[in-house]
């Protein structure tokens, strides 16, 4: 309850760090950023709301737009590559257990699912995707995709997602009804990113469960494979 009271007054309590930290908010942000698009077992950090506060702020001139826009645009970049990395040396280890709290079967499965569906595209789409977007460069690492081609769709998805959120923070936060009524505006920020995934659930829910032959396949190698066939690796 604590962490959904922070995200919903997220521009009350960061203008408070930044009275209290001053020019170390700037590592702060990094760190959240770098942290929730990065290490698969923090998907709970603020992303979409914390970029549309920071450029609320930065409207306001308790930030520098630039440099807290590159600052979070770099932790977002490092973030996926970190992910990406972790899951090219290690993913196949953590896969290759039954199960575990954080990497269960059916997940791997899903997404394997996803990258079928979009290819390449899931790290851009993935971007505006809680959850999702702390997953999906793990598991583009998992399967070995083509460095150079994740690089591309990093910086690009990247881009847009911290371009998008920031700046609108910056041109819509100044607004009276935006100010009076902040909450509700992350509020809607919130529902708009879930929405795709509440309709995603719902399909999940009409269609049949893995099977267990599904749940015993659900290996690295299909993620190996699936990209294969979308020509994103070897």
């Amino acid at each position: 309850m604590e962490i959904f009271d922070f995200i919903l007054h997220i521009d009350k309590h960061l203008a408070d760090l930044i009275v209290f930290f001053g020019g170390w908010t700037y590592v702060m942000l990094f760190a959240i950023v770098f942290a929730e698009t990065g290490l698969v077992v923090t998907p709970f950090l603020p992303g979409d709301s914390l970029l549309f506060a920071v450029g609320t702020l930065a409207g306001g001139s308790l930030l520098n737009i630039w440099i807290s826009y590159f600052t979070l645009l770099i932790a977002a970049i490092l973030g996926d590559t970190v992910n990406y990395w972790i899951g090219h040396y290690i993913g196949p280890k953590v896969f290759s257990k039954e199960n575990s709290r954080f990497f269960k079967k059916e997940y791997l499965e899903k997404t394997r699912e996803f990258y079928e569906k979009y290819g390449g595209k899931t790290i851009i789409i993935a971007r505006f995707l809680p959850i999702i977007r702390t997953f999906a460069p793990f598991v583009a690492g998992v399967g070995k995709m083509h460095y150079g081609t994740f690089l591309f769709y990093n910086i690009f998805g990247g881009f847009i997602w911290v371009t998008s959120l920031v700046f609108a923070g910056f041109y819509l936060g100044g607004l009276s009804f935006i100010k009076a009524n902040f909450e509700y505006a992350i509020f809607a920020i919130i529902a708009f990113s879930l929405l795709p995934m509440f309709i995603e659930y719902l399909k999940y829910k009409r269609r049949p469960k893995i099977s267990k032959e599904q749940m015993e396949h659900a290996t690295y190698k299909d993620i190996e494979a699936t990209l294969k066939k979308e020509h994103l690796n070897d």
